[in-house]
């Protein structure tokens, strides 16, 4: 039998031809599998960024994004108005560049790029082994630069951060020189700052909204905003005379144009009926000529903060305002946030309220949960991690709430200055069922009523457990409970429906228990202390020498003493029952703390930054 290779062939040239022709398909058929696999999906349209914040305080960095929960991805478009020689945008804890992880666009005065990249602890830069900051496109318009990338929620890259519910610190940083490598960039001399926003938004449907609907916008008329970094203002509106009762079913933001980088957040808290008229007032908060009266306005009818949409209230709900025992008197508060110390800025911003006076179904109420403000709950200085724990007991909400229960569907947790993370955890006959919020990158400067993601339904016999941790590593003595920007609170106060008359589930230690801790101080330490009765609770706590002995035995008394419970109805009064020495409610079985959701595994991309011809990007 003959070889078939010993046959001649007679169209060599044809053959290698269609080789060619094949090799060459395979390669292209490998690209587009290639790019589809970095990229997942087409970028999305400019119109599909719902979510807009500006970065810096002049508005020459704005960031819009979306986050798609099917993906579990965040896509950004960053639009940079003036492009000098790249940028850093990332996340970080709390807003340092140090343990950051970032997005990099550099250019060395020929060549740009752009890369995933972390820094250590003293600020250096590195390009990450795993590019998870997903460019997608880059593009050139009148406006700037428009950028846009995609990240997922969770990379399970050790350097990367985890993208979850609550405020997440946004980091950028200009880089106004060239740089011949990414290493070579130098944190500590960038033209940075950070921002904080909500990048989760939930994903809820808008509810149909009334034919009578109205609104009423409550802002501040020609604010000049004062050259100094931070500025509280407040403004006193009222209601008109015999407003009857409505609804307010939804509100948004009045930012006057341009100041859109100055306007960090704004509340509208209602005035207690207790007074007949309120003093005008129309000037900074912490002025000693605002009335003392002022003070009395603390009910909250809504909050904004920057990147905030519009906020709607559940379709069977609505919060009251006007009518028979409600004050006509209205407080707006704005904080201003003027780094760059602008003069002469004017602002007439403020929120507008829509309300309808065909009435829903139920009243929405706001509930306080967490710790009573007193100074009996205390952290003791230098503390990086110390935690507090508030209760709503089941006691309470037996005899509270109603038999088919409340439902709670947003929540605006607080904290002051020293204030790190708070949750709020609903435990039902011993056992944890359902975290109602949480922020464990809390921010006091960043506070909002956030929408939950699902209605939490609360029932009698329920119990809610607010924890909040705090870090004092940078005070000398104790911070206790109060009102005080230096003292501290744990609240989450959460809005539901429908309405009762419980207004406030909140507790603090037993103070006998507290009495016996300052005891044992007194018996346990060398120095004279006087732990007196006749002497403040504040002022013993200052005088304790902060040893380890001492916190570690208040830590544990805060895990173990009994409570004094705060059951109270919108009067203030205590609803009937004992409440002194409550034993803490037992908790048998704890809720699994989420791990991180690892995205399906794919082909890793190369650690090599993508290069850009920016050249022809720049005007």
């Amino acid at each position: 039998m003959q070889s078939s290779r010993s046959k001649p062939c007679s169209c060599p040239s044809l053959k290698l031809r269609e080789v060619v022709s094949m090799y060459l398909t395979m390669v292209a058929a490998f690209l587009v599998i290639l790019v589809v696999a970095l990229q997942g999906s087409a970028p999305p349209r400019q119109s599909d960024f719902p979510y807009k914040v500006p970065l810096d305080p002049e508005g020459l960095l704005e960031l819009s994004w979306n986050v798609s929960y099917p993906q579990q991805a965040v896509h950004f478009q960053l639009l940079i108005r003036e492009l000098q020689f790249g940028l850093l945008f990332g996340m970080s804890d709390r807003g340092e560049f140090e343990n950051a992880d970032l997005a990099v666009l550099w250019s060395d005065g020929h060549n740009s790029y752009f890369g995933d990249a972390w820094s250590d602890a003293k600020g250096q830069l590195h390009l990450d082994s795993q590019q998870d900051y997903q460019l997608l496109e880059a593009h050139r318009a009148p406006e700037g630069l428009y950028l846009l990338f995609r990240r997922s929620f969770s990379t399970c890259d050790p350097k990367d951060y985890l993208i979850e519910d609550g405020t997440v610190h946004l980091i950028y940083g200009i880089l106004e020189k060239p740089v011949h490598s990414l290493q070579a960039i130098n944190t500590s001399a960038l033209h940075g700052g950070l921002q904080r926003v909500q990048l989760l938004k939930p994903n809820i449907s808008i509810p149909e909204l009334p034919s009578d609907m109205k609104s009423m916008e409550i802002t501040a008329p020609d604010v000049v905003i004062p050259s100094q970094e931070t500025t509280y203002w407040c403004y006193m509106a009222e209601l008109p005379e015999g407003f009857p009762k409505h609804h307010i079913i939804m509100y948004e933001p009045v930012v006057t144009a341009g100041n859109e980088a100055l306007v960090h957040h704004m509340e509208v808290f209602q005035c207690t009926a207790r007074f007949d008229s309120f003093p005008r007032y129309n000037g900074p908060c912490d002025s000693k000529m605002k009335p003392d009266r002022l003070n009395y306005c603390r009910h909250v009818l809504a909050a904004w903060a920057m990147g905030a949409q519009a906020f709607y209230y559940p379709e069977e709900a609505g919060l009251a305002f006007g009518g028979p025992g409600s004050s006509r008197y209205l407080r707006l508060e704005i904080h201003y946030h003027n780094p760059l110390v602008f003069k002469g800025r004017r602002d007439s911003s403020g929120i507008r309220l829509y309300y309808t006076a065909t009435l829903r179904p139920h009243d929405a109420g706001i509930m306080e949960l967490g710790l009573v403000y007193t100074p009996v709950m205390a952290i003791p200085p230098g503390e990086d991690s110390f935690t507090l724990t508030g209760y709503c007991t089941d006691k309470c909400t037996q005899l509270a709430l109603p038999a088919a229960g409340i439902r709670i569907f947003a929540s605006q947790l607080h904290t002051h200055l020293a204030g790190r993370k708070v949750v709020t955890v609903l435990s039902r006959d011993g056992r944890e069922r359902q975290v109602v919020n949480a922020d464990g990158h809390y921010s006091p400067h960043f506070q909002e009523i956030r929408m939950l993601k699902e209605v939490v339904a609360v029932f009698p016999g329920d119990e809610l457990i607010t924890t909040c941790t705090y870090n004092t590593e940078d005070r000398s003595r104790a911070t206790v409970g109060g009102f005080g920007i230096l003292e501290e609170m744990c609240v989450n106060y959460v809005h539901y429906y429908p309405q009762t008359q419980l207004e406030l589930c909140k507790s603090a230690v037993d103070p006998g228990y507290l009495h016996r801790y300052f005891n044992l101080v007194n018996r346990f330490n060398d120095e004279e202390i006087c732990m007196c009765p006749q002497v403040s609770v504040p002022q013993q706590f200052y005088s304790i020498p902060w040893n380890t002995f001492n916190r570690d035995v208040l830590r544990s008394l805060y895990t173990f003493a009994p409570i004094s419970m705060h059951c109270n109805k919108s009067s203030a009064v205590r609803f009937p029952g004992e409440w002194e020495k409550q034993p803490l409610p037992s908790i048998t079985e704890r809720l699994r703390e989420p791990g991180p959701g690892c995205p399906p595994s794919s082909e890793p991309q190369p650690a090599a930054p993508v290069p850009l011809n920016l050249g022809q990007l720049r005007r």
